[in-house]
C-alpha cells in the first residue's frame, strides 16, 4: 500500500499551491470587502476573469473531469489533493480553475449523456468558462430528499416539452453568466417511482421562466456558485431534443451527477479545515489570556490535537473513496460516498467551531474567513442529500450484508 502521491499529482499540487499563493489569496479581499447590493450581489468581481485567464494560461483548467479528453486527464484520486487545496479558498479558487459546482456536475452530465448538439451548444462553452449553468432539482413544497416526491411536470406536448412547477436552491441561477438550467421533473407519473422523472435542458431566457428571488445561507449569498435561486416555470416550452438522456431516467442521471459531486465537496472541505487549523494555531501562539498564551492552555491544545486527528482520518477516508470510484465506479462505492458525505461536514464543522472559539467574538465577523467557512460546512449537511438520508443508505447496506438468508 502506497501513501505517497504519484509524480503527476505532486507536480500538479505544487503548481496549484503556487497559483493559490500568488493569485488567489491576494484576490480574496475583492470578494469579501464591501459586498454589493441588489442584483450585483450575485455577480463576481472583475478580478475573477483575470484569475481564470491566468489559470487557463498555466494549464490549470478543468481539472475535475476524469473520463473526458477535454479535461486534464486526472483520476478522482489524483484530483482529490488538488481539490483540497482549492478548499482553502472555496469562494474563489474552484471557479478560478473552472472546477466550480454546479458547473462541474452539469458538465459531467453533458459529457456522459449529452447528444452531439447538446455538447456543442452547452458543454463546449462551459468547458471554456464563457457561460455558467444551474441545477434545478429541489422544490419548496415537498421533501426533496425523496426525489420521487418532486412535482414539477414535464409534459409531452407534441413537438415540444411543457414544463410547469417551482424550484428553489437552484444553484448557479442568479448569475447573469448563467445560460442553462438543468431541470428535473416528472415526465411519467404512472411509471414506477424510480422511472417517473426526466432531465431537460432549459435556456435561461426561455419564456415562462421567472427568477423569483435569490436565497442566502446563514446570511451569505454564496456568490461563488452563482447564488441559489427560487425559480418558477409557467408553461415553459422547449424542443423535444432538449431532453438529456433517456426519458424516465432522471433519477439515475441525477445520481450519476451527484456521486462525484459529493466527493468533490468532501475534498474541498478538508482544505477548509486545514486553513482553520492554521488560523487556530497562529491565533493560539499570538494571544495571551489569564497570564499565558492560548497555546499553553490545556483546552486549546486538546482542540488542536482533536482537529488534526479528525482531519487526517477524514482525508484517508476520502482518498480511499476516490480510489474506489476510479476502480469500481461511483455506484459500487455508494456506501463510502454516503459515509464521507456524513463524516466531512461533521468533522470540518467541529474544527471550524473550535477555530472560531479560539478567535473569540472576532471569529464571527468578516475580519476572518472562519464564519464564511463554517456556513459552507453547515450547508453541506443538506447539499447533495441530507445527513439523515446518507446515514440511511449506509445503515441499509450494512444491514443487508448481515441479513439472514
Amino acid at each position: 500500500m502506497e501513501f505517497t502521491f504519484d509524480s503527476t499529482t505532486q507536480q500538479m499540487c505544487d503548481r496549484v499551491s503556487a497559483f493559490m499563493e500568488e493569485f488567489v489569496f491576494p484576490a480574496e479581499k475583492h470578494f469579501h470587502d464591501d459586498p454589493a447590493a441588489g442584483d450585483l450581489q450575485w455577480e463576481r468581481p472583475a478580478i475573477m476573469a483575470d484569475l481564470k485567464k491566468e489559470a487557463r494560461a498555466q494549464g490549470l483548467w478543468n481539472l475535475f473531469l476524469p473520463h473526458d479528453p477535454r479535461g486534464a486527464g486526472l483520476s478522482n484520486l489524483q484530483y482529490a489533493p488538488i481539490a483540497e487545496l482549492t478548499g482553502w479558498s472555496p469562494e474563489v479558487a474552484p471557479e478560478a480553475f473552472n472546477c466550480n459546482p454546479p458547473d462541474t456536475g452539469n458538465m459531467e452530465l453533458l459529457s456522459l449523456f449529452g447528444t452531439d448538439e447538446q455538447q456543442q451548444r452547452w458543454l463546449e462553452p462551459l468547458l471554456d468558462g464563457t457561460i455558467r449553468s444551474a441545477y434545478c432539482m429541489t422544490e419548496p413544497d415537498v421533501s426533496s430528499s425523496d426525489p420521487s416526491n418532486l412535482t414539477t411536470t414535464i409534459t409531452d406536448a407534441g413537438d415540444h416539452w411543457k414544463i410547469d412547477g417551482r424550484k428553489w436552491w437552484s444553484t448557479g441561477a442568479m448569475s447573469s453568466d448563467c445560460q442553462l438550467l438543468v431541470v428535473m421533473g416528472m415526465s411519467d407519473p404512472e411509471a414506477d417511482p424510480r422511472s417517473r422523472h426526466s432531465l431537460v435542458l432549459v435556456p435561461r431566457d426561455t419564456p415562462g421562466v421567472t427568477f423569483v428571488r435569490g436565497l442566502s445561507m446563514f446570511g451569505f449569498t454564496h456568490g461563488a456558485h452563482g447564488g441559489h435561486a427560487e425559480v418558477r416555470f409557467d408553461d415553459v416550452r422547449i424542443p423535444k431534443r432538449h431532453m438529456l438522456g433517456e426519458r424516465g431516467r432522471g433519477q439515475a442521471l441525477a445520481q450519476a451527477r451527484l456521486g462525484p459531486g459529493r466527493i468533490h465537496h468532501c475534498m474541498r472541505m478538508i482544505g477548509m479545515a486545514e486553513r482553520a487549523i492554521e488560523l487556530m494555531c497562529r491565533r493560539a501562539n499570538e494571544r495571551t489570556a489569564f497570564g499565558k498564551r492560548l497555546a499553553d492552555q490545556g483546552i486549546i491544545q486538546h482542540w488542536i490535537a482533536e482537529s488534526r486527528v479528525k482531519i487526517d482520518q477524514l482525508r484517508l477516508f476520502v482518498l480511499r473513496t476516490a480510489w474506489l470510484i476510479d476502480t469500481v465506479g461511483a455506484r459500487e462505492a455508494r456506501t463510502e460516498i454516503s459515509a464521507i458525505k456524513v463524516a466531512a461536514p461533521d468533522a470540518v464543522g467541529w474544527v471550524l467551531d473550535k477555530a472560531i472559539q479560539v478567535h473569540g467574538a472576532g471569529g464571527m465577523t468578516q475580519d476572518h474567513p472562519l464564519a464564511m467557512l463554517w456556513a459552507q460546512a453547515r450547508t453541506m449537511r443538506f447539499i447533495d442529500g441530507a445527513d439523515e438520508v446518507h446515514r440511511m443508505v449506509v445503515a441499509t447496506r450494512e444491514l443487508r450484508k448481515h441479513a439472514f438468508a
